[in-house]
């Protein structure tokens, strides 16, 4: 494989792309319940994204592949992948779907088609299965592994991916999701993160800022960050700027890139010979058939065992076939490979430099939403390691490294939602959450205020009100409420979370005599909190410690983050 890939001299290089994905989850651990619909996000996403990808690389790595890609990983995604609980949960989620396969089979074998399909599912988990097997069940150390061959530039997210632009009015609390997740990093890689992929790229004015506080030394922001930069930067998205004057640089995305791959009218996902993703058996068989899979409660989701193709706009399916889905995605390559090498030959007749195409991406669509996605990729990289040497495939830590100096610019307020800024996050569905989540900030900055040293009992309250609020501050609760899917799971969770910061704050401000001013931020005023005016006198250790034990991420969180980054503890 060697000699098939690389030549005996280096090649001129006359620009490069980026690819970046972006992987994350909410934090969906639920210990109090035996089976927890949610929590298989995470198991569906580890199946059908996050282990593909991690084998996909590792076979590259393996056959001399040469290939850089940037990787996000969010602190609440890493902190699952690293939980025993929850891998174990995975290892059953695994085996009950091996079952249903098996029964599949049965099922189908008086149909040449579906039997061809059932067949295609066993050998997928097959391999699935001797893949996390090998891995012991280890995602985040294979995938530290990459990086430290050279293949990876692991990148970080904020804490909870909290929609930061949202936030800003509490620029502790910003600065609190981003200390976390860089301290976060370190803990689970041995490393500091160089980048940060900001959730949503939702970028304001000043956050570069903080992010050079930080130690993060670039950020993706969306086309607009940089085409509406002032000044102008001379190279379009083609090349990265430099924030004036924190000079944290931004990496801005390829629209073109992009809308080929996430356009849900005219981009490759949505061709008809691909695989259907709302049709699956979970949902078209009988109770009785799929019924030992939806246990306990028996309620209808996803298997991931899906017999239909896209076909068409229509209800009517065809039946999938993965042969001729392979060959498209083949296809689709070819044409991906032949289009951003054009992008990059036409910008390189245009610039005094060579250019950097930036495709980022969210991993969970190769696999899971795509289900294509994985050989799709596949095909990019082998074909741009076989044909494009001279327009190699980069990171963006290492495009830095090779390229220190660039334009200063001031970028401007964006991100890459619906009409390229805040409102899919704040809008009517979800707008109530965040006089809620600003009071709750100025309450914890108080708190971290107020007990400078904290030790012992009041100490791990102290940390888990901060623990209660990064995860109330969660973006994905305002976008579920937004797109009207799982509404009564996202407000609970935020409500769940509110309450409990609430309580803590009562009884922190309880254990050391609440003054007048304390006394009158407890009032009802804040609906989710059993407040009263006089707060309990005495810390619950009982309780907290069932807190503690149901949300086990960020152990080294350090309450006084919410300080701000100027403070010293």
């Amino acid at each position: 494989m060697d000699n098939v890939y690389r030549g005996a001299t280096a090649p001129v290089v006359h620009g490069s792309m980026a690819i970046v994905l972006h992987a994350h989850l909410p934090w969906v651990r639920h210990p109090e319940h035996e089976h927890f619909l949610e929590e298989e996000w995470l198991y569906e996403a580890v199946t059908e994204a996050y282990l593909p990808l991690v084998t996909l690389m590792r076979r590259w790595a393996d056959e001399g592949v040469p290939f850089k890609l940037s990787l996000s990983l969010s602190p609440t995604l890493v902190a699952m992948l690293q939980d025993e609980l929850l891998r174990k949960r995975c290892d059953r989620y695994l085996e009950d779907l091996s079952h249903l396969v098996d029964a599949e089979l049965k099922r189908t074998a008086g149909d040449g088609h579906l039997q061809y399909l059932a067949g295609h599912y066993r050998e997928r988990l097959d391999d699935v299965r001797r893949q996390w097997q090998a891995l012991g069940g280890e995602l985040v150390p294979a995938f530290a592994r990459l990086q430290e061959q050279g293949h990876l530039d692991l990148m970080t997210c904020a804490a909870t991916h909290a929609y930061l632009p949202l936030h800003q009015t509490h620029p502790q609390a910003v600065w609190a999701q981003l200390k976390v997740a860089v301290d976060d990093h370190r803990r689970a890689f041995g490393r500091d993160p160089v980048g940060i992929w900001l959730p949503e790229c939702a970028y304001y004015p000043g956050l570069d800022a903080l992010l050079a506080d930080a130690g993060l030394r670039y950020f993706v922001g969306n086309a607009h960050a940089l085409t509406l930069a002032l000044p102008p930067p001379r190279f379009g998205t083609f090349a990265p700027v430099f924030c004036d004057p924190s000079g944290v640089a931004v990496f801005g995305r390829d629209l073109e890139a992009s809308r080929q791959v996430w356009s849900r009218d005219d981009g490759y996902p949505s061709d008809p010979t691909y695989r259907e993703f709302y049709r699956d058996i979970g949902f078209d068989l009988d109770l009785a058939t799929v019924g030992p899979f939806l246990k306990p409660d028996g309620v209808r989701k996803y298997t991931g065992i899906k017999y239909h193709r896209i076909t068409g706009a229509t209800e009517h399916k065809e039946l999938y076939d993965p042969y001729w889905a392979r060959e498209k995605a083949a296809e689709h390559a070819a044409d991906f490979a032949l289009r951003r090498r054009a992008q990059l030959q036409a910008a390189r007749g245009q610039m005094d430099r060579a250019p950097l195409l930036v495709a980022p991406y969210d991993a969970e669509l190769f696999g899971h939403w795509w289900y294509e996605g994985p050989w799709w990729l596949d095909g990019v990289v082998r074909r741009w390691a076989r044909e494009e040497v001279d327009y190699p495939l980069t990171h963006l830590a290492d495009y830095l490294r090779g390229h220190p100096n660039q334009q200063l610019c001031r970028p401007a307020q964006s991100s890459w939602g619906e009409e390229g800024y805040h409102q899919f996050w704040l809008n009517a569905a979800n707008e109530w959450l965040y006089p809620h989540l600003h009071k709750a900030a100025e309450r914890m900055v108080t708190l971290a205020q107020r007990f400078p040293r904290a030790d012992g009992l009041p100490r791990r309250a102290l940390n888990q009100a901060a623990r209660e609020l990064l995860l109330a501050q969660s973006s994905d609760w305002a976008f579920i409420l937004r797109t009207g899917t799982m509404v009564d799971y996202a407000a609970r969770r935020v409500r769940s979370h509110l309450r409990r910061f609430t309580q803590l704050y009562q009884q922190l401000l309880g254990s050391v005599a609440p003054r007048p001013e304390d006394r009158l931020a407890l009032s009802s005023e804040f609906p989710f909190a059993d407040a009263t005016d006089a707060a309990p006198a005495v810390l619950d250790e009982a309780w907290l410690s069932r807190l503690e034990s149901a949300d086990t991420l960020f152990p080294t969180l350090d309450y006084r983050v919410f300080r701000g980054p100027r403070s010293t503890p």
